[in-house]
């Protein structure tokens, strides 16, 4: 019996033994489990922390080529921050956010930046029409609106060259890290002038009207006028501002007229009548700007009211007039009963108000807001710039027609600006129709005034048929923002005392002796071409 105790005894403890053992194995297991866990996570952590310390960094970067003031370091700062962004990941690349870094800064896809040409060529020559322009970091934008605005300059003006600068340094940077495409700003633009041996400076803003960006670009002139022989500002796109929110004229007239024709073929109607009659109302948003140039986006809507286009409103981005904000567009829509609508940029460019404050997804572009209102059947955007449009460009071009006439430096001008000393002359109006003459009581004479190698010649019709003229062409004077001339009224008195009211004109004069084209238009409306030309001034004063 003790035998047989002993034995269950040992077999007991060698079990238990078993058993002890079995568990000790088992508790290694997991506590080795539960450190590779462990590591697994610290590693995880590590890697997340690697890599939003990557994208941190690279958002760093671009917040400091985020800025409106060009350094000595920007372009190694532009550098710094492409490669940067090279090196990231893709998961990383997604981490980027700063004050204003995000992955689209280097990752959306805005067109192919080597279509564009910058336009900083050096070899400019005597003349340069410098264009200037806010810019924008949207490739196929740049090289469709701004570009397209350039060529159309540089094609009228072969005697010239095309040359561009950007007022936003912010966009500048944007375009030069990213596409490695070096644009000048405006300093820039003016020391390559100056480097460049340039006599005659005309400047063309693609500016709509004369606000904040107008004046800095004035100011930055005034600093370079005793650089150069010669230097003029064009008017920008809308022309002279105005008082009154009613005020029009004849650039805001034609820009009205090409916005509301672009945007009423895309949307495949055959007239903005139409798409009324079918409840589509076309709302033009702009910019917005808290100048006292604001009241051009009024002046706008009043144009487009005159033309009879009741379905189309103007709107601004910043709400700058407060009745173009978009709430208060969307009211204005909702009153008059339009289910259908469609968003136009009121932009040179189809940059990033156009693409996003204006057709983003997010909740607080215009088109979101314009759905969420829940007052509209369908709310579709027309993402195109003003600066594509022909008629839009023969604007610029005539403004910068304009700006050269008036500045003296075309050959011609020069010519006569040696020929005649400043003063106040008598001489011979010359035409190639008995149709057309000035008026008999000054004997087929006007008065030449020459200031600053300028020439005008002030002739008093017979009559007020001639309603205006243009130094041109009867075909170029009926295009979009063509230079005018406006009437004045004059009092002649004939040889028998006998005194009438006539229309008179001051006529800008290139050259004595030299034809050059004059067309007219009378009250019935049709233009009409005619040769004319200057001679034989006398002195008078």
């Amino acid at each position: 019996m003790k035998k047989k105790f002993m034995t269950m005894t040992l077999i007991m403890a060698m079990t238990s033994a078993a058993v002890l053992s079995g568990c000790g194995n088992q508790a290694d297991e997991t506590g080795a489990a539960s450190a590779t866990e462990t590591a697994e996570t610290d590693t995880e952590e590590t890697t997340e922390m690697n890599d939003q310390t990557a994208a941190d960094e690279v958002a760093a970067l671009i917040d400091a080529i985020y800025v409106q003031e060009r350094t000595d370091e920007t372009d190694a700062q532009c550098e710094a921050a492409k490669a940067a962004w090279d090196a990231l990941t893709d998961a990383q690349k997604e981490l980027v956010a700063g004050e204003f870094a995000d992955p689209d800064y280097f990752g959306r896809d805005t067109g192919d930046a080597s279509k564009d040409d910058p336009l900083n060529q050096d070899e400019i020559g005597e003349n340069e029409l410098l264009v200037v322009s806010f810019g924008t970091s949207f490739n196929d934008s740049r090289t469709e609106d701004i570009g397209g605005i350039e060529k159309a300059l540089q094609e009228a003006n072969p005697e010239w060259s095309v040359r561009r600068a950007f007022t936003a340094q912010i966009i500048i940077n944007h375009v030069q890290a990213r596409d490695g495409e070096k644009i000048d700003n405006v300093e820039q633009a003016l020391e390559r002038a100056v480097t460049n041996g340039v006599k005659n400076l005309i400047v063309q803003p693609t500016h709509l009207m004369h606000g904040a960006e107008y004046d800095e670009l004035t100011e930055a002139l005034a600093n370079y006028t005793d650089q150069f022989e010669s230097v003029m500002v064009a008017e920008p796109l809308l022309g002279e501002v105005g008082t009154d929110k009613d005020a029009v004229n004849a650039d805001k007239e034609a820009t009205a007229r090409a916005i509301a024709a672009e945007a009423v073929k895309a949307a495949g109607f055959d007239s903005m009548e139409a798409a009324d009659k079918a409840g589509t109302a076309f709302v033009f948003m702009g910019h917005g700007t808290s100048h006292t140039a604001s009241v051009t986006y009024n002046q706008m809507q009043a144009q487009m009211d005159a033309l009879g286009f009741a379905n189309v409103f103007i709107g601004t981005v910043e709400g700058k007039p407060e009745d173009t904000a978009c709430e208060a567009v969307i009211q204005k829509l909702t009153a008059a009963g339009y289910r259908n609508v469609i968003l136009r940029p009121l932009m040179v460019v189809a940059g990033d108000h156009a693409n996003n404050d204006m057709a983003g997804e997010d909740a607080d572009s215009w088109k979101s807001q314009f759905e969420a209102s829940g007052s509209f059947d369908s709310v579709e955007a027309q993402i195109e710039g003003l600066g594509r449009i022909a008629e839009i460009q023969s604007i610029y071009v005539n403004h910068a027609a304009a700006a050269i006439a008036h500045n003296g430096t075309s050959d011609v001008a020069e010519k006569a600006s040696k020929a005649l000393d400043d003063g106040v002359y008598k001489a011979e109006f010359n035409t190639d129709s008995g149709m057309f003459h000035v008026n008999e009581a000054n004997e087929g004479k006007g008065v030449l005034t020459v200031a600053g190698g300028k020439m005008t010649l002030h002739i008093s019709l017979p009559s007020k048929n001639i309603v205006n003229l243009y130094v041109g062409m009867a075909e170029d004077a009926q295009k979009a923002g063509a230079e005018l001339l406006q009437p004045t009224t004059d009092t002649v008195t004939y040889s028998d005392g006998a005194t009438e009211e006539v229309y008179g004109y001051d006529i800008p004069v290139s050259a004595i002796d030299e034809e050059f084209d004059l067309a007219l238009i009378g009250t019935k409306g049709t233009w009409y071409d005619h040769k004319v030309s200057v001679s034989n001034p006398v002195l008078e004063k």
